[in-house]
């Protein structure tokens, strides 16, 4: 038997969020999830699942239609609900598109882009002051952090503090992050002719958490690189990946 990632305390906290996502509880579901699971970890094709997971087209369907719906990004968010939100660090890492990413049918939405590590694509991510996970989203690789901001801002409700790197060093996101009661902690840039005599220093070297929550994530190969040829379906493993790294709490 492959080696399975949940254990019964893991499970028993993870399936209610299941069921409340609307996800019909089949009497293989357990054994459904660890093979996504399987497939998170270890970065395999969906083909080379092995067979005590059931059949991989089996496995890759109810996958494929969890994250069509957004049930996995459902079952992210109603896990993360408890975050410490005194605390809010942001940023983005860049994920290599592996060849077999490409292909996504014409029309689709893939989220891959050109940079200069050739096609990518960005997770832009908020965790708390835990450094857990409370949101992301997903661009090609080309797009800029501050241009994002704006989207990941707006998700953290009550925070105090929202801490950035020079990336975000732009007014009309320190007024936004004003105007919804936060502080920002965000350097400026060294042409700056404002410089930065108000910045909390001290805050700012726990910006490292946002960093590590990175290095966390991308234990998950099919995170670390990109192999689904559809944006929500890097979204599905990318919210996957968040949730499980809730679960020990």
């Amino acid at each position: 038997m492959p080696r399975l990632l949940l254990t019964d305390e893991h499970w028993s906290k993870l399936k209610p969020i299941m069921l409340e996502s609307d996800i019909y509880d089949k009497s293989n579901l357990r054994t459904t999830l660890e093979g996504v699971l399987y497939k998170l970890r270890v970065g395999c094709p969906w083909r080379n699942l092995p067979s005590e997971f059931g059949r991989w087209n089996s496995v890759f369907k109810r996958f494929n239609e969890w994250s069509q719906k957004g049930k996995l990004l459902a079952i992210f968010e109603a896990i993360s609900e408890d975050s410490d939100h005194e605390w809010s660090f942001i940023d983005g890492t860049i994920v290599k598109a592996h060849q077999h990413s490409a292909g996504a049918r014409k029309g689709s939405e893939a989220g891959i882009g050109k940079s200069v590590a050739g096609n990518t694509t960005k997770i832009h991510m908020a965790v708390d002051a835990f450094g857990l996970p409370i949101h992301f989203e997903i661009t090609g690789g080309q797009v800029h952090d501050c241009k994002i901001a704006p989207q990941l801002v707006l998700e953290l409700k009550d925070v105090e503090y929202i801490v950035g790197d020079k990336g975000y060093d732009s007014e009309p996101l320190r007024i936004q992050i004003s105007e919804q009661g936060a502080s920002a902690v965000i350097p400026r840039k060294e042409n700056s002719k404002i410089g930065n005599v108000d910045m909390d220093w001290c805050l700012y070297k726990y910006r490292h958490l946002v960093e590590n929550a990175f290095a966390r994530l991308k234990h998950f190969r099919s995170v670390a690189t990109r192999y689904e040829k559809l944006k929500r379906n890097y979204e599905g493993m990318v919210a996957l990946g968040c949730a499980i790294m809730w679960l020990p709490l």
